[in-house]
């Protein structure tokens, strides 16, 4: 959805409506079966998912309770769809009429109970928006000095709106709280002047006083300004909330434009009194909503209780408005608390109320608003019990939020709200009723206006006749059908009951049910349903798989199963695609079998595997033709030289790239292994009584393979040398320590010291000089040197 409406986003709304019903399930089946539904309204209320068949005849001897069922069920046992009365969901979206920031403006539900349905609406945010800012002030003399600083907003607020408007306009309203004890002090010398203990001159206290409507002449609002006086209460907290319900009702008086923003700023420094409050003042009259302004001034003020925060913010929604509060730090905390409770609400704190600071908050605040995308869906206090409402905002960016509002908003973008209603019960009385649901994007004076149409009756098609429990089922005897009995005495029972025995039967209703007024009423069964109309059939003599009558996948009629589209099979217990039976190559069981049941049963006992691909005894079939292949790989791969391998390849051979089976062909893929390593793949391919190899023409050849190969080699060789070369002296040394008499010498080492009597004492050496001045023949000189004793020392 998330990619669609990134490209789609400019298609008419009404394309992207989503009808979601809820769907049948196991434990749906049985509560439409249940023997307790006997009615066509109690059939409904079971869910969407049961239907009621008001035929006539349908299924003689299963009136009146499993009229009541799955419409697929309905269907199979012959009801047809004409005859259904069902749950009916149905969106309708009106067209004509105009959006240009909000789509649909009107839409119409039909639901039914436990049903529910989906529609999207769409809000965009456009550019440069008319502003209107309406200045709500608290005058009680903690407020002077925050006054003042008013003079001078007007002017300069003005010109920087213009950056991101294209125009602003102002009003300006004050308020204290209810002239009434114990908010003020009644004293006489105090109602008219609350100052009089400081000697200054103030205004008398008062609940709401618009001072001036909405205007573009900003130096009429900085005049305004400067001519307002302080009041004086008692308590602490303030009627802030009481003069915000006026200012945002009395649309009339303030001046709010239909095309341009509204913003109401509330300017304090302290808490509002809440709903409740005025009891101590024994005012016990909830708030009317309305408006109650004569001479700019609220008259209802001493005589209705303060507003509630809920009621507070339903009509700031209905009246399209902003809520802005800037208050002091000290408050801050109180006023963060209530501005979650009111949808498009800004809190901004002010250590200061000075020029800039306001302006720069107004600006924030305004910025703030206009990026921040959010509806509020409410439905008619009458019936919202019985309704339900779920909101999941799609965002620009393609993100679902959190809550029910987009941030970051940019001018010119949408966004999306899927919006779900669903429908828990009708009223009391069972009667059918609209319900109006409006959903009000926060801040924007378009809204769409949704008509639920609860559908809580049956009709039954233009008779109007449901064949209910309450409707006899008595319409005439025989005596109305055939001809008169010509003065013999009637037998009522015979009458009636011939219609409820089978022809060449004596017993009514096959003995398993009762006759009333000429048709069966079959009896009840712990195993099933007893149905027809001589009750001669039954839902439970059908055939069970894992348990489950007709494995759950259909339903038993007459004693047979009748399955469900893609089922079949005496229990149902079949598929009947046979997809599951296709091989890699495309082909039904590899080509080698058949496919029942969903399964592949192999015409030939050597082959196996889900699909008929496996052969264990198939193996030798390639070690066969590995001369053949050997054969060809020896001259090259060429089709010149196929001669030459005719004497060892019977089959016909071709070369490929790709050695993948075809379609309609028995296939074995095999692979050779040729001296150098090499590994080329080729397939036997048996088609149309003819077998063919395939040769692949590319060899998986590794250089590291052959290295590894002749490094072996090399090792081999070597270690088989160095064997060969130490049994050679093993031989020398053994000859070397025979004796010539045929025994064995035995010799011993002294390994701790040396035997003397072998050591010689001198050595001889021949030295042959070559002489220069003897040039006819060298000398040659015998020398003996005496070895030296082992103890002596070294002489030099």
């Amino acid at each position: 959805m998330t990619s669609w409406l990134r490209t789609h986003g400019s298609v008419p709304l009404y394309l992207l409506l989503v009808v979601v019903c809820t769907e049948a399930s196991h434990a749906g089946d049985s509560v439409c079966r249940s023997s307790s539904v006997t009615s066509c309204t109690e059939c409904l209320r079971g869910g969407t998912q049961c239907a009621w068949c008001f035929m006539e005849n349908f299924q003689d001897g299963l009136w009146p309770g499993p009229r009541c069922d799955l419409p697929a069920n309905l269907l199979r046992r012959g009801c047809a769809p004409e005859f259904m009365e069902q749950a009916e969901v149905k969106v309708e979206v009106n067209t004509n009429i105009s959006s240009v920031q909000v789509s649909p403006r009107d839409i119409v539900i039909t639901l039914r109970p436990g049903a529910e349905a989906s529609f999207i609406v769409a809000v965009k945010q456009l550019e440069r928006y008319p502003v209107d800012l309406y200045y709500l002030v608290d005058v009680s003399a903690s407020m002077q000095e925050n006054l003042d600083h008013l003079k001078t907003v007007g002017v300069a607020l003005s010109l920087r709106m213009m950056e991101h408007s294209s125009g602003i306009w102002m009003g300006f309203g004050s308020f204290v709280d209810k002239p009434v004890s114990p908010y003020i002090n009644v004293h006489p010398s105090k109602i008219n002047n609350p100052c009089s203990d400081y000697e200054i001159r103030c205004r008398p206290a008062h609940g709401f006083h618009h001072v001036l409507s909405m205007t573009g002449n900003m130096s009429e609002f900085t005049r305004v300004i400067k001519r307002q006086r302080i009041s004086g209460n008692m308590d602490t907290p303030e009627g802030g909330l009481d003069a915000m319900l006026q200012a945002a009702v009395c649309e009339g008086v303030v001046g709010w434009r239909p095309e341009a923003k509204r913003l109401l700023l509330l300017m304090t420094d302290q808490p509002s009194h809440l709903a409740l409050d005025s009891r101590l003042a024994g005012i016990v009259t909830p708030h009317d909503g309305l408006c109650h302004l004569e001479n700019n001034v609220y008259t209802g003020s001493t005589g209705m209780d303060y507003p509630s925060v809920g009621q507070l913010s339903n009509k700031l929604l209905e009246n399209h408005i902003y809520s802005i509060f800037a208050v002091e730090k000290q408050q801050y905390q109180w006023y963060e608390e209530l501005v979650r409770l009111i949808p498009g609400a800004y809190l901004g704190k002010l250590g200061l109320f000075q020029a800039p600071n306001i302006i720069e908050l107004v600006v924030d605040a305004y910025k703030r608003l206009l990026s921040e995308v959010a509806v509020a869906v409410s439905v008619e206090d009458r019936a919202a019990s019985r309704y339900w409402v779920t909101v999941s905002p799609l965002c620009p960016d393609g993100s679902t939020a959190k809550g029910q509002s987009c941030s970051g908003v940019q001018p010119d973008q949408m966004v999306y709200f899927n919006i779900t209603v669903g429908l828990h019960s009708c009223p009391d009385d069972g009667e059918d009723e609209d319900v109006k649901v409006m959903v009000r994007p926060v801040g924007y004076n378009e809204s769409t206006v949704v008509r639920i149409r609860s559908k809580c009756r049956c009709g039954c098609g233009p008779t109007r006749r449901c064949h209910d429990d309450n409707q006899s089922t008595c319409t005439g005897t025989r005596d109305q059908e055939q001809k008169p009995n010509h003065g013999l005495l009637n037998d009522s029972n015979r009458e009636t009951n011939w219609k409820c025995r089978a022809e060449g039967s004596d017993v009514d209703c096959s003995g398993r049910g009762e006759c009333v007024c000429g048709r069966c009423v079959c009896e009840q069964s712990r195993l099933g349903t007893v149905y027809g109309k001589y009750c001669e059939r039954d839902s439970f003599s059908c055939p069970y798989e894992g348990g489950v009558l007709c494995a759950g996948r259909g339903v038993c009629v007459s004693g047979d199963c009748v399955c469900e589209d893609g089922w079949t099979g005496e229990s149902c217990g079949c598929p009947t695609s046979k997809t599951t039976c296709h091989s890699a190559n495309g082909l039904l069981c590899s080509g080698r079998g058949r496919c029942t049941c969903g399964k592949c049963v192999c015409d030939d006992l050597r082959y196996s595997g889900d699909a008929c691909e496996r052969c264990p005894a198939c193996q030798s079939t390639c070690q066969s033709y590995w001369k053949c292949v050997g054969c060809h790989l020896s001259h090259g791969l060429t089709q010149n030289m196929v001669g030459h391998c005719n004497n060892s390849c019977t089959p016909l051979v071709g070369y490929t790239d790709d050695v993948s089976g075809q379609a309609g062909e028995m296939w074995i893929q095999c692979m050779y292994i040729s001296n150098d390593s090499c590994r080329y793949r080729f397939q036997i391919i048996s088609h149309a009584g003819q077998t063919q190899l395939q040769i692949s023409t590319r060899p998986e050849c590794t250089s590291s393979g052959r290295l590894i190969g002749t490094f072996l080699t090399v090792c081999a060789l070597t270690v088989l040398c160095g064997l060969v070369v130490v049994a050679m002296l093993r031989l020398l040394l053994q000859r070397n320590l025979w004796s010539p008499g045929g025994a064995t010498e035995v010799v011993v080492y002294h390994c701790t010291g040396k035997d003397l009597s072998y050591i010689p004492t001198t050595t001889e050496k021949t030295v042959t000089y070559r002489r220069d001045q003897l040039p006819d023949h060298p000398v040659e000189m015998q020398i003996q040197v005496t070895k030296m004793s082992l103890g002596d020392p070294w002489q030099f």
